[in-house]
């Protein structure tokens, strides 16, 4: 009989606190169930129009209307990367790449105009170019495609795709490029000029100015 009033108070001493849960009273901490994440915050979308006249008001007088560069000597950004685009603005301004000109430029743009200035560009279309010394561009087709293996030189191709389209985000689109800018960055990139990309300043310090040429004649005709 002990036994039994015993087991019987020990069952009712345990109600309350198994109704109190179900009252609707907090868990202890440990128990509780984490705090819902909170939401990301939302990337705002480039804004093509606002895109488009920054790149009228600061960039149209060098790079062309539409981003196709009529100067042989500025390269053109029609159909480029927008990735790579914002990464070069960027470094511009924090002068990581080196260039007066385009450092004060980009230094009054802030990473919203950069983006839809890039977006922008990356939507009209390349406008094609042409190779012109045929025995500099059968040089530079033997690189661009199969590099140099004896000089352990790598083929453009493989990073910058058969056709000079480039891989989005990491490998910028070269494609109907001016030659005299694309000999230009390559010479930069070989004497220390330009210093913003390890991969590209391994490979072009392999280079002579001959198969600089050739490479920068075979670019500018690809399509």
């Amino acid at each position: 009989m002990k036994l039994f009033v015993t087991s019987l108070l020990a069952a009712l001493l345990a109600v309350p606190a198994v109704s109190s849960f179900a009252a609707g009273e907090a868990a202890p901490a440990h128990d509780a169930a984490p705090a819902a994440a909170a939401a990301p915050a939302k990337v705002a979308k480039p804004d093509l129009v606002k895109g488009e006249a920054s790149f009228t008001a600061v960039c149209a007088s060098c790079h062309g209307a539409d981003g196709n560069s009529g100067v042989p000597a500025n390269p053109k950004l029609a159909q480029q990367h927008p990735e790579y685009l914002v990464k070069q603005l960027q470094e511009f301004k924090s002068g990581k790449r080196k260039n007066p000109i385009m450092q004060g430029f980009a230094s009054a743009l802030s990473d919203e105009d950069m983006k839809n200035i890039a977006y922008w560009a990356t939507s009209k279309k390349a406008k094609a170019g042409f190779a012109k010394d045929k025995e500099l561009v059968a040089l530079g087709e033997r690189i661009y495609r199969g590099g140099v293996q004896d000089r352990q030189i790598a083929a453009c191709a493989g990073c910058h795709s058969p056709t000079g389209a480039g891989i989005p985000s990491q490998y910028p689109r070269l494609g109907g490029q001016h030659a005299d800018y694309t000999v230009t960055q390559l010479t930069a990139f070989r004497d220390g000029g330009r210093k913003n990309s390890l991969p590209m300043t391994q490979v072009a310090a392999k280079l002579n100015d001959r198969e600089i040429r050739a490479l920068a004649d075979y670019i500018a005709g690809l399509r």
